[in-house]
């Protein structure tokens, strides 16, 4: 069972930066892919970025060039810059088992299997 813990949300005012991370545990011997997710009151969870076994990263087109996802042992992080108040909402990383002959969608929730708790980050003006 894998498990993910997220830490690092917080406040921040418009033009700052937060870098956010996700402790992660419980893996086996396979390949996983991973990804952040975003969701704000009122709003359905949307795909921020996301990272393969290979290190591709794809990014939600709201965040390109503001964020990055990176991956060290055991530990996901995304690099938020340039916040605005619309990066306000709940994160949360999440991981799946890659499968061999298709191509995820990986910046859809539906791919993902394991979900961590949720860090807040709150963006003022």
């Amino acid at each position: 069972q894998v498990q993910l813990v997220e830490s690092g949300g917080g406040s921040v005012q418009a033009g700052g930066s937060l870098r956010l991370s996700c402790a992660v545990s419980g893996t086996t011997d396979t390949t996983y892919s991973m990804g952040w997710f975003r969701q704000a009151p009122g709003k359905e969870r949307e795909g921020v970025a996301a990272i393969d076994y290979d290190g591709s990263t794809k990014y939600a087109d709201s965040v390109k060039g503001r964020f990055t996802i990176t991956a060290a042992k055991n530990i996901l992080y995304l690099q938020m810059n340039s916040l605005k108040p619309e990066d306000t909402a709940m994160y949360y990383c999440a991981s799946f088992e890659r499968e061999w002959g298709r191509i995820p969608a990986f910046l859809e929730a539906r791919e993902y299997t394991w979900w961590g708790q949720g860090t807040q980050v709150t963006v003022s003006s």
